[in-house]
């Protein structure tokens, strides 16, 4: 199982991928939902999305 979790370790990012990030981020979903469903760990999306000047909206 912990072989599964690095399958995609230090990817780059895709065009398709930065554009869904961008798209998800405006809808406002949570920083662990754009994870899940781009297959990517929380810290990776957080990294992409502050350089790409993005806010990820706050769990409350």
């Amino acid at each position: 199982m912990a072989a599964e979790k690095f399958e995609r370790h230090r990817q780059p990012w895709t065009q398709d991928e930065i554009q869904k990030l961008h798209t998800l981020a405006k809808k406002g979903m949570a920083l662990k939902a754009i994870a899940k469903a781009m297959t990517r760990s929380e810290e990776s999306v957080k990294d992409r999305a502050k350089a790409d000047g993005l806010n990820i909206a706050k769990l409350r």
